[in-house]
């Protein structure tokens, strides 16, 4: 039987920092950097990034995750998308502000967005953070890949400063909290 591979997109910040922490679940067979939940280019062509970080694309640095529902849930992505960033801060992670920045979760299936929309609901009637959720929970339309250099950044940069103190944190973070999901103990 050949295996069912489903999509999704996950905007929490800067994609570095979310490619990192995704790349390391098992279930996970590819995450893509890129740009999403804007407007069409006009041209045909792929936004770049420095067009993206003006902020005046509408795209979000968002990763495109492909994944084995067999292997990993949805349900359990959503958790790591939730514990990997905070979805209570509009327009922002951290130091980097603007709309492309936004917490977003890009759906490709509608049971996506009803679980997407419940696991929201369900963190919110919890009362787990001291403010509201702002992610947004939209239509996975046209899906830019970044740059070359975007990609794996923390694997081929571990030691530089973004890398030791923004996603390194991360990272930790995920091997406290959900040790059972890693590809391996890393």
């Amino acid at each position: 039987m050949a295996k069912t591979i489903q999509r999704v997109a996950f905007g929490g910040g800067c994609f570095w920092c979310t490619e990192a922490v995704f790349l390391e679940l098992k279930g996970v067979a590819n995450v893509t950097p890129g740009y999403a939940g804007g407007a069409l280019s006009a041209d045909g062509k792929n936004p770049t990034y420095g067009q993206v970080s003006s902020g005046k694309t509408g795209h979000a640095e968002v990763i495109l995750i492909e994944y084995d529902p067999s292997i990993i849930s949805f349900q359990t992505l959503l958790d790591v998308f939730f514990i990997s960033h905070d979805p209570t801060t509009l327009n922002r992670q951290g130091n980097d502000v603007g709309t492309q920045y936004r917490s977003v979760i890009l759906f490709s299936t509608d049971d996506q967005k009803k679980e997407a929309e419940a696991s929201i609901a369900d963190l919110a009637g919890e009362k787990k953070y001291s403010r509201a959720i702002v992610t947004e929970v939209v239509p996975l339309g046209a899906f830019y890949p970044a740059e070359e250099y975007h990609r794996e950044y923390y694997q081929r940069h571990p030691t530089e400063g973004y890398s030791q103190y923004v996603i390194e944190p991360k990272m930790q973070k995920l091997k406290k909290e959900r040790p059972d999901l890693l590809k391996s103990n890393v």
